[in-house]
């Protein structure tokens, strides 16, 4: 069923393990183009995630406190069918280099042949985070980079806990 809120709504899925300012800049920019914009934190079989599912929910909507028109929810199983629960017009998915693009057609192109009326649009992330990814934040942090450049407070505090560094 449909959530009632009125306005046109977009979800913006990923596994964000972790969230990191280049997803930010793309659902910053989501919630200026749409009414409402749902955070979709993926349930990815094909990932082993460092957080779990409530981790990356409670982590994603901190990163998202300062946007009142964006809400987290988690998801398991196809996007289009959380999609249409939401009452969203269209999934947001952000592109920072060209590797990404062929995956994200091909999903594209498949939800597209499960939902019609559902797009897909693309957002390049600024080009301050193209090379930006959470498995990147991830492997540098445990090597030993400080990674608060690449994301939120939240996040840097998550990874400092999980993986056992002090900061300084």
């Amino acid at each position: 069923m449909a959530e009632s809120q009125p306005g046109r709504v977009a979800v913006c899925p990923g596994t964000f393990d972790p969230i990191t300012y280049g997803h930010l800049d793309v659902i910053e920019r989501a919630a200026q183009l749409f009414d409402r914009v749902v955070v979709s934190v993926a349930v990815d079989s094909g990932k082993a995630p460092l957080f779990t599912m409530e981790e990356r929910v409670r982590l994603a909507a901190a990163a998202c406190r300062h946007l009142p028109n964006v809400t987290v929810a988690h998801f398991e199983g196809l996007i289009v069918e959380h999609a249409r629960q939401h009452g969203a017009v269209a999934l947001v998915k952000g592109l920072r280099v060209v590797s990404d693009f062929e995956r994200e057609m091909q999903m594209s192109l498949m939800n597209r042949a499960l939902a019609e009326d559902i797009p897909t649009i693309f957002l390049m992330t600024h080009a301050d985070y193209a090379f930006l990814s959470s498995s990147l934040v991830k492997e540098v942090f445990a090597l030993g980079a400080e990674v608060g450049k690449f994301v939120p407070p939240e996040v840097e505090a998550a990874l400092r806990e999980r993986l056992g560094r002090r900061k300084g």
